[in-house]
Formats: structure tokens, sequence, C-alpha cells
């Protein structure tokens, strides 16, 4: 695959699926060749508007398309054990929404079906990928502010959004945790790893997701983060990291910053921005390029994104839900309570 295009297919038609595409077809080494949807309408409607030459009105049409080399998972989360289990058993590579899936056993099954086939995968994590992001952890790894102790970000919506919406329907996955509240978790595993415990509260709706949820991570070496999301409440997208020997602040936005702000003690205040020729702050071609360099060197995952810091994600998420008692249709209680975390319910 050394210098030909990589050839994309792109599974479902909603706004996000629109969003990569739109980023994609400006990628010079990149051809989305295929769409489906389980509407042959939507995805005929979906191929007119970017010019993609195939459109699927079912998703086995395009998982056993043998000219596709990746395709990019866009439903409900709530789908993405079916959707990309059927293209990694159709031996495509594939990258997946986040949440990665429903919870953290969907997502092993799905890390142990592309570890059988020999194929590809990856979280569409796009903060990770991100190039001020990643320039931030380099300088939280290289010790700029030293040991981390604290790990603050919060990621809300005002809404409101109606019982019919799918952020407050239970057989999508819906609530706030899986869809925002992941990347204040991503965030703060991005820097310290998975939790060794973990405490929360959350304000649930009468249908039974989290409208809002507060989180507690901590760690065997005393760090802690303080998450926070929310579908009823627009919050400063903002995110801190507090070490031993100084501070990074990200104003707003953190998981596609403008800029950060970096406090060392005893030094000046230093300021790092978004390099321009990097594109806009929420173009998602990053994720798309990094993608494209591991299948064309031959990895099986991506050192950015790697599939362990996903499944140790999900069991954070899957933790969180646990202690706010939020269950998803033909889930079980893992039981994971624990005395003195028993679940704030507050109906909404």
């Amino acid at each position: 695959m050394a210098e030909q295009k990589v050839r994309w297919g792109i599974l479902a038609t909603g706004g996000i699926a629109a969003a990569f595409t739109a980023d994609l077809v400006d990628l010079p080494d990149a051809e989305v060749v295929a769409v489906a949807s389980r509407r042959q309408e939507s995805a005929d409607a979906f191929a007119e508007r970017f010019g993609i030459p195939r459109a699927y009105g079912d998703w086995t049409s395009l998982a056993e398309d043998g000219d596709i080399d990746v395709v990019y998972v866009a439903t409900p989360h709530s789908a993405h054990r079916e959707a990309a289990g059927l293209c990694l058993e159709g031996g495509r590579h594939v990258l997946c929404e986040k949440a990665f899936t429903l919870n953290a056993r969907e997502a092993a099954e799905l890390v142990a079906l592309a570890k059988a086939r020999g194929s590809f995968l990856m979280e569409a994590m796009w903060m990770y990928c991100n190039p001020l992001v990643r320039r931030l952890k380099a300088l939280v790894d290289d010790g700029a502010i030293g040991e981390v102790r604290h790990v603050q970000a919060d990621f809300g919506l005002a809404g409101p959004f109606p019982p019919s919406h799918r952020l407050r329907d239970p057989a999508q996955g819906g609530g706030a945790l899986l869809d925002l509240g992941v990347y204040p978790v991503s965030f703060a595993q991005l820097l310290l790893g998975e939790p060794s415990d973990v405490t929360a509260r959350a304000m649930l709706s009468a249908e039974g997701v989290d409208l809002q949820t507060g989180a507690l991570l901590s760690w065997d070496n005393g760090a802690l983060a303080s998450l926070h999301c929310s579908i009823v409440g627009g919050t400063a997208t903002a995110a801190s990291i507090t070490g031993s020997a100084g501070r990074i602040d990200v104003p707003g936005g953190f998981f596609f910053p403008e800029r950060f702000v970096l406090h060392r003690d005893g030094r000046d205040p230093e300021e790092f921005t978004a390099d321009p020729a990097d594109g806009p702050r929420n173009t998602l071609r990053h994720e798309a390029a990094e993608v494209m360099r591991a299948l064309r060197a031959g990895e099986s995952e991506s050192p950015l994104v790697p599939l362990e810091g996903t499944l140790a994600v999900m069991r954070t998420l899957d933790a969180i839900r646990d202690r706010v008692g939020v269950r998803y249709p033909g889930e079980e209680a893992t039981g994971e309570e624990t005395a003195g975390e028993a679940p704030e319910l507050t109906p909404a």
C-alpha cells in the first residue's frame, strides 16, 4: 500500500460521518469509494453529496466490499459492536467512533476479533491525534510541570434535549457520559493511565440515562482527576493539569485546543498555540492521517490511540456507570458498587 491511495468506506450517514468525510476527501492520499446506511435513500443522498461511487442500503455489502481498505464506523455507539464487528469479519480495517462501544465487554470482543483477523482497529479519539494535544502530552511526559497531581476537565452542552433525542434514549446508549464524558476521561487517562479507584455521582433522567455526571478518579500515587459532563448545562470545556512543579491551563475546547498556557514555578508563563497549517480546530483529518500512516506501516494499531488505552477508558466508563446506576438494555449489573458509593438518583 506504499504509495497508492487508501480506500475508505463510510458506515452511517449522520452528522459526524459527514464531517469526517468532508475532511477525508481533502486528503490527497485518501479515496472514499463507498458508503452504507440501513436506508438506501440515505446512502444515495450521502454518496451524491460527496461524490462517492458506491452506495449500499445495508452494512454487510460494505463490509464485504473487497475494494475497501478501511471502514469508518459512525453509527451511534450502541451499534458500534455490530457494525465494526461486521467489517472486521469481512476483512476490513476499522476506525470506530467513540465511545468505542457501550461497555468494556463489547470493546474487548472487538479487540480480540481484530487481533484474530490480523486487522487494524482504532478508536476515533481525534483528541489524541491533535497536534497541540500531542505537544501538551510531550511536555507533561518530559516533566515540564513535575509529577502530575491533579487533572480537571469538563464537557457540557446546554440542551435542552427532548426525551425522544438519541442523547436521552437508553437503547442508543444515551446520556452525557458516553457521548461527552468520554473526552474528560480520555484526557485524564492520556496523562495518568487507568485509575485505581472511581467515585461518581449523577443526575439521571426519567428514562434512566445520566443528564450530568461528576467523577473523581484516583491513582495509587495520589494523583486525582475531577471530571464533569452534562447535557443540561453548557460548560467552559476547559482543562487544567497541576503538577508538583507547575501547571498547564487549557482555557477552552481542551479536546481541540487553540492554545494552552504552561506555568512553571519561578518562570514566566509560556503560551503554546495551534499552527494554522494544521487546519481548523475541529478538523478530523489528523486521525484519518494517522490511520493511513499506520496502515502503510503495516501496524495493527496506532501508538497514538493504542487499543489497551481504549479498553482502559471503557473500563473506567463502566465503573462510573456502575457508581451512578446507569444500565442499558440487555446489560446486567457488574456488582462493582461498594458501600459508601451508592448512586444518587435524581429524576428529571
